[in-house]
């Protein structure tokens, strides 16, 4: 699962812009991030694609007030509304953000090129129209943070019972080289996020990366098809709950936002 999607950082640092608690170019540099450039195609009123801080001038005029954070898998359509064209692709990316304000959506397609060591990376961001309707399946953060604290526990046992590598000093040194990035100066949310939604966030990670570390190649003692199955089997709820526990954390913000509303 992605531990830290791109549309994530869009969602989070575009609701801090869009709030006015950062400056259009301090957002750009930090859902760019470590690519080397991200451009918007398809924004009403421009005939091509153009640079991140243009986007989201152009969308905060088309009355975008908010964004949201879709995280869609097979038979999940997490976060989406439609209509069928945006959830295909979303689907296909395994991720997407939605506008709120205007019936409009992003969906990235990510490019590489270059040698290992030196992979530069550009991300593109298709906009496309998106019904305007309750986005499916996304919790509370309150509800996102007592399903993780369940999942921690069960993923911690699925994987021991299944001689995973990721409950033990494998996944250790992998948390632990995670939480050293993040104390470095990687912050986990963009100002305007509760407290809350930081705890929800960096506790979904966690479980994003011991499922990472299960699926991934080479670690844990299951080798066999029937026990790479019933690893699958076991971690899928898992899963889903980290991912809606990532979306509720990144759509904190707006969310709360839309209450004061009314």
């Amino acid at each position: 699962m992605l531990v830290e999607p791109r549309s994530g950082r869009l969602a989070a640092w575009g609701n801090a812009l869009l709030a006015g608690l950062v400056p259009p170019d301090d957002a750009a540099l930090s859902i760019v991030g470590e690519d080397a450039v991200h451009r918007v195609a398809g924004l009403p009123g421009e005939s091509g694609p153009v640079g991140l801080t243009l986007a989201l001038g152009r969308l905060r005029a088309l009355g975008v007030r908010g964004l949201r954070v879709a995280l869609p898998a097979p038979g999940h359509p997490l976060g989406l509304s439609g209509p069928p064209e945006f959830n295909a692709r979303a689907l296909e990316a395994e991720e997407a953000v939605v506008c709120v304000g205007a019936a409009l959506g992003l969906v990235p397609s990510v490019t590489q090129a270059g040698p290992a060591g030196d992979v530069h990376v550009s991300v593109e961001w298709r906009c496309l129209p998106v019904r305007e309707a309750p986005p499916a399946d996304v919790p509370s953060l309150g509800e996102a943070e007592r399903e993780l604290a369940e999942a921690l526990r069960e993923a911690t046992t699925v994987l021991t019972r299944l001689d995973v590598a990721a409950s033990g000093p494998v996944a250790e040194a992998a948390l632990a080289a995670y939480r050293a990035r993040a104390e470095a100066g990687r912050e986990a949310l963009a100002p305007g996020y509760p407290p809350r939604a930081v705890r929800v966030l960096e506790l979904a990670q966690r479980v994003g990366l011991m499922i990472s570390l299960a699926y991934g190649t080479g670690h844990g003692g299951a080798v066999s098809a029937s026990e790479m199955s019933a690893r699958s089997t076991a971690l899928r709820p898992v899963e889903r709950v980290a991912r809606r526990a990532l979306v509720a954390a990144y759509n904190a913000a707006v969310e709360e936002q839309e209450r004061r509303r009314g």
